[in-house]
């Protein structure tokens, strides 16, 4: 069966290919695993039901393993070609992971059953990022961690990344703008659980090179476009409420 929808936008063949490079790998999917990590004010769950929304070939199972140790680990995505992908990596690792065709915006999960849900690079291919959000709200325990990691519309809209990529323009978002509609679907951070990423990967006119090489200076937070926005958002717990 195919998920695929209207509400997803699908990935090029060069962009299918980068999700499984070695830069893709150890640049960008495990340097925002860690940084996650580090923005969590309390203990992680222990032993967690952890699900990963847009799992792709799933090169984040062993990353997330790692880090969280979770009971059960649930790999959700659109594409029947990348779970397929995904089931030969789980294969590969030695991992049990429950592997769903489902499409973010209609999570095939049930309520209140997820500890951590993770989200990385995902959302910007997302059409009905709304309905998405309120799912995982939806499918997270009191309690529960949204972790989310995502590139910003500044970064999006640059002429190589159009040029490789295939995304939803009219949905790209601001880091403010993530970060507003995260809290307004209910949950709760502070600024100690947000960082903003200034890797060279994301910086896409020169990818960094003209700050490498002495040419000019990086321009200091505040005073710059973020081109990444990483947070661990907390649904509260119903006494909270």
């Amino acid at each position: 069966m195919n998920y695929l929808s209207d509400s997803y936008v699908e990935e090029t063949r060069f962009g299918f290919w980068f999700l499984r490079s070695h830069t893709w790998q150890h640049h960008v999917l495990r340097v925002a695993i860690n940084d996650l990590r580090g923005l969590f004010s309390d203990a992680l769950p222990e032993n967690p039901v952890l699900l990963d929304a847009g799992c792709g070939q799933g090169k984040s199972f062993g990353h997330l393993r790692q880090t969280f140790a979770p009971q059960r680990l649930i790999g959700v995505d659109a594409d029947p070609h990348s779970l397929e992908l995904s089931a030969e990596e789980a294969t590969r690792l030695g991992l049990d992971v429950e592997l769903i065709g489902s499409d973010c915006a209609t999570l095939n999960v049930v309520d209140a059953s997820v500890d951590l849900l993770f989200c990385h690079q995902t959302f910007h291919h997302l059409v009905e990022q709304e309905k998405a959000l309120a799912e995982f709200y939806r499918v997270l325990k009191p309690g529960g961690y949204l972790l989310f990691a995502e590139s910003t519309e500044a970064y999006i809209d640059t002429w190589v990344i159009r040029w490789l990529f295939r995304h939803p323009m009219h949905v790209q978002k601001s880091a403010a703008q993530y970060l507003q509609m995260i809290r307004g679907q209910g949950f709760e951070f502070g600024e100690c659980n947000v960082s903003y990423p200034y890797l060279w990967w994301s910086r896409s006119k020169d990818f960094g090179l003209l700050e490498r090489f002495g040419v000019r200076k990086p321009k200091p937070f505040g005073e710059r476009e973020e081109t990444l926005v990483n947070v661990v958002a907390r649904k509260p717990l119903e006494g909270d409420r």
